[in-house]
């Protein structure tokens, strides 16, 4: 099929859907069209509809809002490409346009006041997770095969594990953030691909990783192309698992059930499978790290903010943005440049405490992605910007902590190569993805495994029912 008759598919799928959905918030249709008209790059991925998640990377000339209000109402295009929607490009991505995200990417839900919320294509009453809940929403429903993510904390597994699709968090330096960031966070941003497949996930790792100069972080090359590594053999991996214990409050079962049921598959498999008390838990219950983690994001956000004001010529105030994002900002006026070193500091100790599980003898730690199932929206009485828009209701009326972030964040601050599979669905038909995690550098592990895994429990001939068409009784 022709690069234009690709991209007329897509956007015939996304008029036709996205209403409902709400995953695509920048829409440049006509561009594309004069783009495969005048020949795209002959890249690897030569018109493959694509899209880019409207936060770090740009993409010359087109709108940047970062789910803000004031960037909207004002109208901000990027002045250049970032060096990764340059190599998106080079690829022969066709780009359709821009997904949805949370306000500048900082929560694990898309609702923004300036674009709303982007529904779950297996449950349009649920969240499609977040901040990449767009780029996950949009390839689960089979607008495009591939979309751009970032991920700071889980944004890209997190939306993948609610959405059924596959998300790799892969190593710092991995992927470059140039040239407008080094590092974000304290180091904890990086960016890659949502994708339905995990070939899929390592053609574009292929084609778009890679250092640029000056970047503070370098990760490995590869020993061979990644693609290579989905298929080959990943020998007898010793494998540590985390599931969710009886006595831990706000989990749902089928999260503890996608861990348990992988657990038995990688053992058939002829993997060594340990219990779910490996000895990295204690770093990875030790709760002294959120503090931290909350200094150095409200430092981010103050800054953040005032670098977007800068591009659109003032400075940005409370009524500019969610009352959630001018908390944080706000809250960084109480932090000393002293305070923000030894946070970064404390952050980098506890990164090597954790990396240093992956030292001894074992290669992989399973954990499940989210310790809760998609919640759902509220449909009256919504108050943009707030958590509170969520219906957090369990079973028996008990209140569920927000949770999302419980089991993704620990491998932005180690660096480490972390996957989501949709490797299990629950009673409802909700997907529930499974985590991995491998050692610094180890995507080629992940893919290994991970291709293993597709192959035992395959998931590609599932649809969102959302999406699906219905047969005529």
């Amino acid at each position: 099929m022709a690069a234009g008759e690709l991209a007329e598919a897509a956007i015939a799928r996304i008029e036709r859907l996205d209403p409902r959905i709400n995953a695509v918030i920048l829409r440049r249709f006509e561009r594309v069209r004069e783009e495969a008209r005048g020949g795209l790059p002959d890249g690897p991925f030569r018109g493959v509809p694509f899209l880019v998640k409207d936060s770090l990377c740009q993409i010359a000339g087109e709108p940047h809002h970062a789910a803000m209000r004031a960037l909207k109402d004002a109208g901000y295009r990027s002045s250049h490409d970032s060096y990764l929607g340059a190599r998106y490009k080079r690829a022969g991505f066709a780009i359709l346009g821009k997904s949805n995200l949370s306000e500048l990417a900082l929560s694990p839900i898309t609702d923004s006041v300036a674009y709303g919320p982007t529904r779950n294509p297996w449950d349009l009453r649920c969240t499609a997770g977040g901040s990449s809940g767009g780029a996950a929403a949009a390839v689960a429903a089979g607008f495009v095969p591939v979309a751009h993510g970032g991920d700071s904390g889980g944004s890209i597994r997190i939306p993948a594990s609610a959405c059924g699709v596959v998300g790799l968090k892969p190593s710092r330096g991995r992927i470059t953030l140039g040239p407008d960031f080094g590092e974000r966070f304290g180091q904890k941003s990086c960016e890659h691909v949502l994708t339905r497949s995990v070939r899929d996930s390592a053609a574009v790792l292929d084609a778009c990783a890679g250092a640029a100069p000056g970047d503070p972080s370098i990760a490995p090359p590869p020993v061979r192309p990644w693609r290579d590594e989905v298929g080959a053999d990943p020998g007898r991996l010793r494998i540590g698992f985390r599931t969710l214990r009886a006595d831990e409050r706000g989990w749902d079962a089928p999260c503890a059930a996608a861990v348990a049921s992988t657990a038995a598959l990688l053992a058939d498999l002829g993997h060594e499978v340990e219990d779910d008390r490996p000895a990295c838990l204690d770093v990875l219950e030790d709760r002294s790290m959120i503090e931290t983690m909350h200094v150095i994001k409200y430092v981010h956000v103050a800054s953040e903010l005032a670098r977007l004001g800068a591009l659109i010529g003032r400075e940005l105030g409370a009524g500019d943005v969610e009352p959630n994002t001018w908390s944080a900002a706000d809250a960084a006026r109480h932090v000393s440049g002293v305070q923000l070193m030894q946070a970064m500091a404390e952050q980098h100790r506890y990164a090597r405490r954790l990396a240093g599980w992956w030292e001894g003898d074992f290669d992989i730690l399973v954990t499940p992605t989210l310790a809760t199932l998609p919640f759902r929206f509220k449909e009256s009485g919504v108050e943009p910007g707030r958590l509170r828009k969520l219906d957090l209701s369990g079973a028996g009326g008990e209140d569920k902590p927000l949770g999302l972030a419980t089991f993704t964040g620990h491998y932005n601050l180690s660096g480490q190569p972390a996957i989501s599979l949709p490797l299990h669905w629950s009673g409802d038909g909700v997907p529930v993805g499974v985590q991995f995690i491998a050692a610094y550098g180890r995507e080629d592990l992940l893919f290994r495994l991970a291709g293993q895994l597709e192959t035992a429990r395959p998931w590609a001939h599932r649809r969102p029912p959302a999406v699906t068409p219905v047969t005529p009784v």
